[in-house]
């Protein structure tokens, strides 16, 4: 079964096909990014009716371009697959068009995928794909999550932020710091030239017993901390970031450590954007390798927003039976969209502290 990917929930159109057999694991066959950071960067972030219009102009072209690198035919393909949400509501809106017209025009089923699922089960792309049961952190560029994974559809929330995301505190205060657009990885850029210990900034909720996140007081600490060196920031600016990514970092390694030892199991995955930080990649490793548990990520490639996991994801709920493609090709999308709306029923939505 050949399935192809459409992501355009935000500022990256991504078109990917996934070929699956029976129960074995989904294989990638092509896929093809576009990213619009070079477009969004004059208005210092994502402008959304610039986001969907250019997503109208890369997603053909982009799906023409996986074809060809398959070498498969639009006739071969038996599944359009597209992100429903959550998004920008016209960014989602394109590529849920193109996809219903798509499967309309070639006479296939199509089907609607959630955007944090896709991220959730990319590492299953890797070289290294995990199995179930494992500890998934989620940190996407507005979404900050623990969850137990037992399969797909599975899932147990542990724990997410209460305010700002971590890939929030990232871009915000690197935009405090006069740092270009998407200022996540120039923080992060910048942070290898600078001293984490510089600055004493808050760790919150790291001592709260529970399993949530919050990164709003840290990104005001990084404001105040700016405002204070005043014309000193520049000279001062690599340590300023490099102690912000430290702070973060260290609130999802002890969150992800904690729910290790509350669910006693012996497998992370870490999902998203911010999953590619250098930093949080090392201690991460570290600190599972001395539990002798294994830690799982997509590739680098692939940690952003991209066709391939949206395939991926609509894949194998299909071969879970927990989907089913369709042939109505009236769509709507889904701007918020729950990710405990995809738990089975007997899945809790949220283990006690």
């Amino acid at each position: 079964m050949l399935l192809l990917g459409i992501e355009s929930s935000c500022d990256e159109t991504g078109v990917a096909l996934v070929e699956s057999h029976g129960n074995a694991l989904p294989l990638l066959r092509a896929h093809a990014l576009h990213s619009q950071i070079a477009m969004h960067q004059a208005y210092g972030g994502v402008v959304p009716e610039l986001a969907s219009r250019d997503h109208i102009r890369r997603v053909l072209p982009l799906t023409e371009t996986v074809m060809g690198e398959a070498g498969r035919s639009l006739a071969e393909i038996d599944v359009v697959a597209y992100t429903r949400g959550p998004g920008l509501a016209g960014a989602l809106l394109v590529g849920a068009g193109v996809a219903c017209a798509l499967g309309a025009a070639l006479g296939k089923p199509v089907l609607g995928v959630h955007h944090l699922e896709g991220h959730l089960l990319s590492p299953f792309l890797s070289a290294d794909p995990p199995e179930f049961p494992f500890v998934a952190l989620l940190v996407s560029g507005g979404h900050t999550q623990l969850m137990r994974v037992d399969g797909v559809g599975r899932y147990q929330l542990l724990g997410e932020t209460i305010d700002d995301a971590a890939g929030e505190a990232f871009d915000k205060s690197a935009k405090l710091m006069g740092l270009p657009y998407p200022g996540g990885p120039w923080l992060a850029k910048l942070a290898e030239e600078g001293n984490a210990t510089a600055f004493k900034l808050p760790r919150p909720l790291l001592h709260s017993g529970d399993l949530d996140f919050s990164f709003a007081g840290l990104k005001t600490a990084v404001l105040t901390q700016a405002k204070k060196l005043g014309t000193e920031l520049e000279a001062n600016k690599a340590d300023l970031a490099a102690s912000t990514q430290a702070a973060i970092v260290e609130v999802l390694l002890k969150k992800s450590m904690a729910a290790l030892e509350r669910t006693g199991l012996k497998r992370l995955v870490v999902a998203g954007g911010v999953g590619a930080n250098r930093s949080l990649r090392e201690q991460l490793n570290a600190a599972c390798a001395k539990r002798s548990v294994r830690v799982h990520y997509p590739e680098l490639h692939l940690c952003t927003d991209n066709g391939a996991m949206i395939a991926m994801a609509a894949a194998m709920r299909l071969q879970s039976g927990l989907a089913e493609a369709s042939e109505r090709y009236a769509f709507d999308v889904k701007p918020r969209w729950p990710m405990a709306s995809l738990m089975t029923p007997e899945t809790p939505s949220q283990v006690p502290a």
